[in-house]
């Protein structure tokens, strides 16, 4: 049975607005409250609403059909005042992921969790489902129009509304544009009473949140902001939100801040007062009160990051990741007069210019710094300035990054394409410097050390072993690259350095084994070994036989804080009783967990319906009918969003920055698959429903490989343009690809509406489990391959679909699972 009422487009795009905004909230959310690998795994369960949606539709589908106007409407509804209490109680849930592995308790908490934050995303998958099952198949085109453009809409409008609304509010937000869809269903369907049911919704609405308690966000106890907040004075006092993090300013009258990353255990300064500024949560760095006298800085001069001040005073620096101006005092305290300051999020500098300046001084706001509010790499593309030391420090968290927890975050600051424009900005016998954090075993300063090597090699530069230098602490490690030989003199000041302050060298290419590991005692001098065995040319056997993954990071391969090896990861496991669990990389291992669970819960829940689906003389069972569904439904799934995925990374680096990367990028393709859909159903109408998928794939297929071909080029010949009109060439350049990938679905979902209205949602179903395994999967193949590899299968996945066309009305064939 079909309606041929007019379908509820406003409602429907309104409530996949609000979905997608929950989402990328969600994401938000989770990343502040706990980590970003966490994040990763409760919205990758949590999706799996979109197929539970699918599975559970198909059981009874003409109960949906003959009562869809009241389902529809409820459906919204159940969304809205889901997507508040989910989050609400699933926060309250106290859940450690690294307890999986011995706590059966911790598999229960994270069940649960994922039931409540599932069924936002259940009851809004349902409503659109509907739609689908509901009105005739001439609409489907234009249904699934609305639900992406929606979406598109809802990505842009909450990554905007980010950087203005808290977190917590914005949820409140996003449930009250459900309740809003709620109300525009109603007065769009063929319901009955539509005002009573519409004062019902205002009511109960009001009635909702006046019971539900305040939305406050329940840090994680490992988080290092719970920690500082349970130190006897420590307090809130400013908080800012944007989608490059959640700012959170603690101070503490009573146990003041000391934060100086590397410091010197002979120091005897002490630091400057202090105010804590901690990014979603964690990563902790401080902005300082400016000295009356620069001689009270003489502390900043008590940490690795300074070696470079005693080599050579510096004419020009360059300063990446400029943050709250740590780095910015010590240049000032060693008299640098002309400093560019490069810092991506404009609110940190904000707080340190304007809103705190009474205590940061002038910090930023004097003759000699030059501030850019930019990212690294796209202000040394357009630059032509060359720079006598560039520094680049601590880029995140301590704590999170020693327990592997950025595994899963792309930087595009480490790889090897970054190094090289690093040095090719120093002038002669310039210096890069970049200090990171100490991780143990060592794993993270090998890494770099053999990044910068292999830079250096494809600069085709000689005597690279005299160009690298290494010091480590206890805390931190600096490893200086120049642009030039280390001469015997800097290797004299360095050893006067590192003695003086209890530092130990790690490698330069005069050093002694009976020289390092002297003051911060390893079990073995790890460091001068790897180090070493990389200078010496065996970087290969190093990395084929080190207990870590240490391959230097690329563009292609963004993942500089990837370190994990199955064979340490057994060993670590094995150790777990006696302190080995930290040494587990559990970015990576969350990712494989959230994989393997949605990928064994999707297999289920596909099939779950041909065990229960009721049924039917008219239509008789075929599994190879059953296997196409499966086969074309779950290929476009997988395909679109690892084509979507991994077309943003190669645009990211075209606009270089990731805020403006993701918006233009993800709600170009949601939108421009949006008009695809709309476009569908006129292609359709001078072909089968089977010909017109097939040339959308083609089209698709062939777009995607000539732009492998032809982007990087064009990239390098349009990089220099102005923000503006590189976002406008990406979504030029997303919008064809995007059009077809918008076709499809809609026309498979045309197609079975002939004879096969109750397996939609089955389709739907599927598609939607297809599409939760796609971001894992596309995660697993990038680390491992590249994000070439991703596109590639994408576009085997699209032709593997062309085979696949549940369709077979052409025959005359009629169709059951």
């Amino acid at each position: 049975m079909t309606d041929n009422s007019s379908p509820p487009y406003l409602s429907l795009m309104l409530l996949s607005a609000s979905a997608l905004g929950y989402e990328l909230l969600l994401m938000r959310l989770f990343s502040i409250i706990q980590w970003h690998h966490f994040a990763y795994l409760v919205i990758a369960l949590a999706l799996l609403g979109y197929g539970i949606s699918g599975s559970l539709l198909s059981l009874r589908p003409a109960i949906v059909l003959r009562r869809f106007n009241q389902l529809y409407a409820l459906a919204v509804l159940l969304f809205a005042f889901s997507s508040i209490s989910g989050f609400i109680f699933a926060q309250s849930i106290s859940f450690n992921i690294e307890e999986l592995f011995w706590n059966p308790a911790q598999i229960l908490r994270l069940i649960l969790i994922f039931l409540l934050l599932a069924l936002p995303f259940a009851f809004a998958a349902s409503a659109i489902c509907m739609t689908f099952m509901h009105y005739p198949r001439s609409t489907i085109s234009k249904l699934y129009a609305a639900d992406l453009i929606g979406a598109g809409l809802g990505a842009i409008l909450t990554l905007i509304a980010i950087y203005y609304v808290m977190p917590q509010n914005l949820l409140i937000g996003l449930s009250l544009t459900g309740v809003l869809a709620t109300l525009i269903a109603i007065r769009e369907t063929e319901i009955k009473q539509k005002v009573v049911l519409q004062l019902l919704t205002v009511a109960f609405t009001g009635l909702f949140f006046a019971l539900i308690p305040e939305i406050k966000l329940n840090y994680s106890p490992y988080k290092a902001l719970a920690q500082t907040l349970n130190v006897k004075g420590a307090s809130i006092i400013d908080q800012r939100t944007s989608p490059l993090g959640h700012l959170t300013l603690v101070s503490n009258p009573q146990i003041p801040f000391r934060h100086a990353p590397g410091l010197s255990l002979l120091n005897t300064a002490e630091p400057l007062e202090q105010i804590g500024l901690f990014i979603d949560g964690d990563n902790l760095s401080a902005i300082t009160r400016y000295p009356q006298r620069l001689e009270e800085l003489s502390y900043l001069d008590q940490t690795t990051s300074a070696l470079a001040y005693h080599l050579k005073k510096p004419d020009k620096l360059l300063v990446i990741g400029s943050g709250t101006g740590s780095d910015l005092l010590q240049a000032h305290y060693h008299r640098v007069e002309s400093i560019e300051a490069l810092e991506l999020n404009p609110q940190i500098v904000e707080l340190v210019n304007s809103d705190y300046r009474s205590f940061a001084g002038p910090v930023y706001d004097n003759p000699f710094t030059q501030l850019h509010i930019r990212e690294a790499r796209d202000h040394l593309l357009q630059s032509q300035q060359q720079y006598d030391l560039i520094k680049l420090s601590l880029t995140e968290g301590a704590s999170a990054s020693s327990s592997g927890l950025y595994a899963l975050n792309e930087s595009y600051l480490y790889t090897l394409e970054a190094m090289q424009l690093y040095l090719s900005k120093l002038r002669p016998d310039g210096i890069l410097s970049i200090t990171r954090w100490i991780k143990l075993p060592p794993r993270d300063s090998l890494k770099l050390f053999a990044t910068a090597h292999q830079a250096l090699q494809s600069m085709q530069l000689d005597e690279i072993e005299k160009r690298l230098l290494m010091i480590r602490n206890w805390q931190t490690s600096t490893l200086l690259i120049k642009n030039g030989l280390f001469t015997n003199r800097e290797l004299e000041k360095t050893e006067q350095f590192c003695r003086t302050r209890l530092f130990d060298q790690a490698y330069h290419h005069q050093l002694k084994a009976q020289q390092s590991n002297r003051y911060n005692l390893l079990s073995e001098a790890s460091f001068y070994q790897a180090t070493r065995q990389i200078a010496s040319g065996e970087l290969e056997n190093l990395i084929e036989n080190y207990k870590f993954e240490l391959q230097p990071a690329t563009d292609d391969r963004p993942y500089f804080n990837h370190f994990f090896k199955w064979q340490s990861f057994i060993e670590a496991l094995k150790l777990r009783g006696s302190g080995g669990m930290p040494l587990i990389e559990w970015g990576y291992v969350v990712l494989l967990l959230s994989l393997g669970i949605t990928g064994l819960l999707s297999g289920l829940l596909i099939l779950l319906p041909l065990l229960l689906m009721p049924k039917s003389p008219s239509l008789p069972g075929s599994s190879k009918q059953g296997g196409s569904v499966i086969g074309y439904f779950g290929a476009i799934g997988l395909a679109f969003l690892l084509i979507e995925i991994g077309t943003i990374q190669k645009f990211q680096l075209f606009l270089h920055h990731p805020i403006y990367a993701i918006a233009a990028s993800l709600t170009a393709f949601l939108c421009f698959s949006g008009l695809g859909s709309y476009l569908s159903e006129r292609l359709s109408e001078k072909q089968s429903y089977r010909r017109s998928a097939g040339s959308a794939i083609v089209a698709l297929c062939l777009i995607g490989l000539a732009y492998l071909l032809i982007l990087p080029a064009l990239f390098d010949a349009l990089i220099h343009l102005p923000m503006a009109i590189k976002i406008a060439i990406t979504i030029l350049l997303i919008a064809p690809m995007a059009i077809c990938m918008g076709m499809p679905f809609p026309l498979a979902i045309a197609a079975m509406k002939q004879n096969r209205t109750e397996q939609i949602p089955w389709a739907w179903g599927i598609n939607g489990y297809a599409s939760v395994i796609s971001a894992g999967l596309s995660t697993v193949i990038a680390i491992q391959y590249g994000f070439i590899t991703v596109l590639l299968c994408a576009i085997l996945l699209y032709l593997t679909a062309l085979m696949t066309f549940p369709d077979r009305s052409a025959e005359g064939d009629s169709y059951k699972v």
